[in-house]
């Protein structure tokens, strides 16, 4: 069975780092698509960013220059850098992985940023 784990979530202030890591288990073979997702209070689970296993990635706009996404196949972990962090990337966020098949979700990593 698959299993998603998060890491790196924490408090930080506005205009600050953190990165964020997930490691894949269960899984013999990589996942084909892997991503980010975040969710703030009252409001709908949102795309961040996604990375296939070739290396393309995709953002939303309200990240983009500002986040990276990145990949070690090898060690079936998926990676997010955030920089110049604001109060509105306050969330939690989830790492996703997809196959045809199925999807597959972290339990989810807080990430604050305070003014």
């Amino acid at each position: 069975q698959v299993q998603l784990v998060e890491s790196g979530g924490g408090l930080v202030q506005a205009g600050g780092s953190l990165r964020l890591s997930c490691v894949a288990s269960g899984t013999s073979s990589s996942i084909p698509l892997m991503g980010w997702y975040r969710q703030a209070p009252g409001k709908q689970r949102e795309l961040v960013a996604t990375i296939t296993n070739g290396g393309n990635t995709n953002y939303a706009d309200s990240v983009k220059g500002r986040f990276t996404i990145s990949r070690d196949n090898a060690k079936n972990t998926v990676y997010l850098q955030m920089n110049s962090l604001k109060p509105e990337d306050t969330a939690v966020y989830y790492c996703n992985g997809r196959r045809i098949s199925a999807w597959y979700w972290g339990q989810g990593t807080q990430v604050t940023v305070s003014s």
